[in-house]
């Protein structure tokens, strides 16, 4: 009920700027019909791999879209900002858990992005290219699984993000140094594969590829569900690290005598 509650009430709040965040996805469209440009034109004098031309188009416009679900959350979860107020020690002192109760409102926000950005821009896109669409009900499955994982794993990227902050005071920082991790190593600008050697060797032991390039090959039907395998344990080391962060953000609160 508490996980119904809070992200019903994130969703509710976020339906006032529907009309401004319409307007938003134009923007949103229009820079994956530019990543799309690029890589037709790279397209007319390279085989592009497996993908072929029509691949690496249906790539970055999934790629585009999934980005109102993997990437584009709050920053650190507000927790930045109850550091600033002193308002975190109320919030740990609640009887439910930081993690989770943060966690429920996130899921709010994205599950508005997916209906209001992630929904509209895909249409669109289906509308006026020749994008990819599965054929198999079991990889919409495997895709929407795929991305409600890369979904919680970015959300438990902005916890940690935002619980720097009870050390550093802001942790604005650290969220555009992920992001900028994220767009080089998850596969969103180029598949992982065509990464030079040792960004891929990086990005293969690092939980990236798992928010937009495994998800985005799934609904390519490049990779089978076995591919979820991967997800699950980051998403359950992220778990482990968030709830441990927890316990001792309590101690460093009390420390402070907040």
């Amino acid at each position: 009920m508490l996980f119904y509650e809070l992200a019903r009430k994130t969703y509710a709040r976020n339906l006032q700027y529907r009309g401004a965040h319409m307007l938003h996805n134009l923007a949103s469209a229009l820079f994956g019909f530019i990543y799309m440009s690029i890589w037709t034109a790279i397209a007319a004098d390279q085989t592009m791999g497996e993908y072929g031309a029509a691949g690496i188009v249906s790539y970055v416009a999934f790629n585009q879209c999934s980005l109102w679900v993997a990437a584009f959350l709050n920053n650190g979860l507000g927790i930045e900002q109850l550091v600033r107020t002193g308002g975190i020690a109320l919030e740990l002192m609640r009887p439910a858990h930081l993690f989770y109760q943060l966690m429920c409102k996130e899921w709010g926000q994205v599950a508005y992005q997916f209906v209001y950005k992630f929904v509209p821009i895909y249409a669109l896109y289906a509308i006026v290219l020749p994008i990819y669409m599965p054929s198999s009900l079991l990889t919409w499955l495997s895709t929407a699984l795929a991305l409600i994982l890369a979904a919680y794993m970015s959300i438990c990227l902005n916890y940690l993000i935002g619980a720097a902050a009870l050390w550093t005071t802001e942790s604005r920082w650290l969220y555009w140094v992920n992001y900028a991790f994220s767009m080089l190593l998850s596969g969103f600008l180029i598949p992982v594969e065509w990464l030079p050697r040792p960004l891929e060797v990086m990005a293969r032991y690092s939980f990236y590829p798992f928010l937009h390039y495994v998800p985005t090959r799934i609904y390519l039907g490049m990779e089978s569900s076995a591919a979820l395998a991967g997800s699950l344990l980051w998403a359950a080391a992220l778990t482990a690290v968030c709830l441990g962060l927890t316990s001792v953000m309590r101690r460093k609160v009390e420390v402070q005598g907040g």
